[in-house]
């Protein structure tokens, strides 16, 4: 399997923490040095391990905020 590499540019926000201290967390992150996107997903304390996510382009991510505002 080939080495996931990623750079979190910008960390947007904290929305959960777990007992054992792993953190949902919205960032903005670079994966394999590519363009950077909007990433939702869980973080160990050291952002050495991390869960499943999902990341969203700026059009996906302005939907996604349309959306929330009709709630």
């Amino acid at each position: 399997m080939a080495e996931l590499k990623y750079e979190i540019v910008e960390t947007l926000g904290v929305i959960s923490e777990s007992p054992k201290g792993w953190k949902k967390e919205l960032n903005l992150i670079s994966w394999n040095k590519r363009e950077a996107k909007y990433d939702l997903r869980d973080w160990a304390p050291d952002h050495e391990k991390m869960g499943k996510g999902i990341t969203l382009s700026n059009e996906e991510i302005k939907t996604l905020k349309a959306l929330l505002n009709k709630l």
